[in-house]
Parts: C-alpha cells; sequence; structure tokens
C-alpha cells in the first residue's frame, strides 16, 4: 500500500512538472511567433530585443552584410549586439536544431530630432477637385433635378478632366460646367474611384437660384485644417506632422497631393469632447508671413515636406533621442501640445498599449490622457491635437493620432519610428506583412 502511495506521488510530480514545461515552452515561443521578420534596431542595442529569455540567442545562426564585408557566424553565450550599421540576416533554430524563424535586422544609427508641439495650419491642393455631396439642382419650372447622382457620381470621387481638358480648381469646374451647358451639350468627366478610372456623361440642368447651368454637386480643391507639428530635423529640414493620412471630407480616401503648405496657428479656442462627440481646436491661420514649410507626402503615419522657416522656440532647447518601438514602455509618459494662442504646455498621459509588430494603418499605440487639467479644458484627446508629440522617459517615442468617440480620453497613436521611417531616416524594404 505505501509503495502504491509513494508510486502515485511519483506520478502526480511528472505530470505537474510536464504541465509547468508546457506553459513555460508557450511563453517562451509567443516572443518568437510575434517577433517581426524585419525589424530596426539602433547601435548597440541588442538584435532582437522583444525576446525575454535569452537563452534563444543561443539558437541562432546569424549571417551579416555589411559593404564588401560578408560573414557567417554562429553566437553560443551572451546577448549580441551590432556596434556598426549594416544589416543582419538570422535563421532561428528550435534547440539549436530545428530552423523555426527567419529574420532581418537593420541596424541604423541613432536619430535625435527637435520635437514639435506647435498648432499648425495644413493646406492640401488636390489633383483635380474632389465631389463633397450631391445636391438638387431646380430648374426654371422649379422641378428638381439630381444629374450627378444619377449619373452615378459618389462623395469622394475625384473629377480629373472636363471634356478632356485638365480641372485645375473647383471655379474653373463650374465655369467650363455652365458654359458647356449653355451651347446644349453633355459634360462629359473623367473620374477617378480609388484605383478605377472612368467616364460620366451628363446634361447640365439651368438652376433659377444661381442663375447658371449645374450638374448638382458640391466640390472642393483644397482641404484645410488644423494639426501640431510633431518633430523637426535641423540637418535636413524635414519635418511630420499629424501622425496620419489627411483624407478628403466625409470619406476614408487619400487625397492626391499636387501641392500643400503648412503655416503657424493660433489657437482661439477649444470646443471640448464628450461621449459620442469629439471635440476640436479652433485657430486662426496665418497668412505668407507664417508660412513653415511644404507637403510632399500624404502617409497614414502623417504628412512631411521641408520647412522653409522652422518655429522660433521649441519645448525641448536641444534635438531629442528617437526611441524605436521596442523601447516604448506601456506605462506613463507625456505629450506636448497648445491649448491656448502658441504656448506650448505638457500633460500627463499613459501608454496602455504597444503594437509590437509594424500596421499599414499607423495605429502602434493605444493611449490614455491621465491630466487632470487637460481633461478639465478639452475632455481629453481634441481634433487639432493630431501629431501631439509623446515622450516617455526622456525620449520621442511618438504622436497622438486618434480619439476613441465612445471615450474622448483614450485614443490612438503612431511609434516614432514609424514615421521617421515614413520619412525617409531608415530604409528597410518592402515593410508589408510583417509578422509571418
Amino acid at each position: 500500500m505505501l509503495k502504491e502511495g509513494c508510486s502515485l506521488k511519483r506520478n502526480v510530480q511528472k505530470i505537474l512538472w510536464l504541465f509547468i514545461l508546457f506553459f513555460v515552452l508557450i511563453a517562451l515561443v509567443k516572443d518568437l511567433v510575434t517577433l517581426p521578420v524585419k525589424q530596426n534596431i539602433k547601435v548597440g542595442d541588442p538584435l532582437l530585443p522583444q525576446l525575454a529569455y535569452h537563452g534563444f540567442y543561443r539558437n541562432f545562426t546569424m549571417r551579416l552584410y555589411g559593404g564588401e564585408a560578408k560573414k557567417d557566424f554562429v553566437l553560443s553565450k551572451g546577448v549580441p549586439a551590432a556596434y556598426a550599421p549594416g544589416q543582419l540576416q538570422m535563421q532561428i533554430k528550435l534547440f539549436g536544431l530545428i530552423p523555426f524563424r527567419q529574420a532581418v535586422v537593420n541596424v541604423v544609427e541613432p536619430v535625435r530630432v527637435m520635437v514639435g508641439g506647435h498648432s499648425i495650419g495644413v493646406f492640401l491642393h488636390a489633383e483635380g477637385v474632389v465631389v463633397i455631396s450631391h445636391t438638387t439642382v431646380q430648374d426654371a419650372a422649379g422641378r428638381k433635378h439630381d444629374p450627378a447622382a444619377n449619373a452615378g457620381l459618389a462623395p469622394g470621387d475625384l473629377i480629373l478632366k472636363i471634356n478632356g481638358q485638365p480641372v485645375q480648381s473647383d471655379k474653373q469646374l463650374q465655369g467650363d460646367i455652365d458654359r458647356i451647358g449653355r451651347r446644349g451639350f453633355p459634360v462629359v468627366l473623367e473620374v477617378r474611384r480609388g484605383k478605377r478610372l472612368f467616364n460620366v456623361s451628363l446634361y447640365p440642368v439651368f438652376c433659377r437660384e444661381t442663375g447658371r447651368y449645374r450638374i448638382g454637386l458640391f466640390i472642393r480643391d483644397s482641404t484645410a485644417g488644423m494639426g501640431t507639428l510633431t518633430f523637426y530635423d535641423p540637418k535636413t529640414r524635414c519635418y511630420g506632422a499629424l501622425g496620419h493620412m489627411v483624407t478628403n471630407a466625409g470619406t476614408t480616401r487619400k487625397i492626391d497631393l499636387t501641392d500643400g503648405q503648412i503655416t503657424n496657428a493660433v489657437v482661439q479656442n477649444i470646443y471640448p469632447g464628450r461621449k459620442g462627440k469629439p471635440g476640436e481646436k479652433v485657430g486662426l491661420y496665418q497668412g505668407n508671413p507664417g508660412l513653415l514649410g511644404n507637403i510632399k507626402k500624404n502617409t497614414p503615419f502623417g504628412i512631411f515636406g521641408q520647412l522653409k522657416n522652422p518655429p522660433g522656440s521649441f519645448f525641448y532647447t536641444g534635438p531629442v533621442s528617437a526611441a524605436m518601438t521596442y523601447e516604448i514602455r506601456e506605462g506613463p509618459a507625456e505629450i506636448l501640445t497648445v491649448l491656448k494662442g502658441e504656448n506650448i504646455e505638457r500633460f500627463t498621459i499613459e501608454i496602455e498599449k504597444v503594437i509590437p509588430y509594424f500596421r499599414s494603418d499607423g495605429k502602434g499605440l493605444v493611449i490614455r490622457v491621465t491630466d487632470q487639467k487637460l481633461i478639465r479644458r478639452t475632455g481629453g484627446i481634441v481634433q487639432g491635437m493630431s501629431g501631439s508629440p509623446i515622450v516617455q522617459e526622456g525620449k520621442f517615442v511618438g504622436a497622438v493620432t486618434h480619439v476613441f468617440i465612445n471615450d474622448p480620453t483614450r485614443g490612438f497613436g503612431v511609434p516614432a519610428e514609424w514615421m521617421l521611417r515614413e520619412a525617409g531616416f531608415f530604409a528597410l524594404g518592402n515593410w508589408e506583412n510583417e509578422v509571418a
């Protein structure tokens, strides 16, 4: 009986150890499964900093490419780090035998930039004109017509040509429609919807209210709004702002940029946000003397260009180190933004979640406003705050981008590394499908 009891006890202990080993292996392999297959690492940092268990480094086979030098080696001890820029190709083997994962690491020099927080006016000029919405046209007899809607035109469509001629502005298109309508001819529009290009033919209707021929559209040839400058590099004069893409009004479609500028802006008022209704900054855009620079790129990670006239002062007097995504921690951080005039203030937030892998929509951080002063004045995150830089432990780690509609104290942010890469600071080929 005693022997049977001892045997049962040993079996229970074995099963318990197997369970412990199973859960430990799951925790360790989880690091490898979520490991980005392409990644930027700063010179001197561990090559794969996400790995909590450094014993995995013993199972790496690495191939280093740098200039003409090419060297194969296997690491058996310690935590490897690269001390010169270059590219590493790694093969991870389970237990040093079974090929499990491949990764490419781009070793880059650390980046230091001036951190913004300044309110800016954003002006984008699109190719052609954008359809904002439909409207009815009332003819001389009082009958209502919807020519554009009946022809299939939709909000967000881009009108590129009219009867074979390029459309340069909304006023030009309105004049051409009136002129063609008075001659009794149809209007033929070349339209882009997403990647699709097609023609629409329709007859204008004489509008008794305006005294001209119309097709029943509200259109716009440019977009203006308020945002926040995120960073500026004095060496290249390159800047990044907003942290997200500028889209056509009422749609999520990207504005195909032909020209754009950013200017100084002064915050005059703030409409606080509340559940279900985002707040916003209300500001005054300064004219030509306030011109800061151009806009060359409109991307999911922000707008980018060069500053002709950089701001006269910054919250931090010197450049700040930019963090890689793997350096961002869940926990306390700060944002810089303007609530009144041109005065940049600092407010506390909490970084609730860091997405370890690249996302094409730029939503790599989940943040929550904890500063009661900011909550009292704005309700949390408001429109116009997009691009407000996030600083954690003295490093530039990202920017505010979106507010949660049902909770204005919470929102999304974009990691600084993703903005800097889009601005041309890093190059790592195609970043699509980063998690295999």
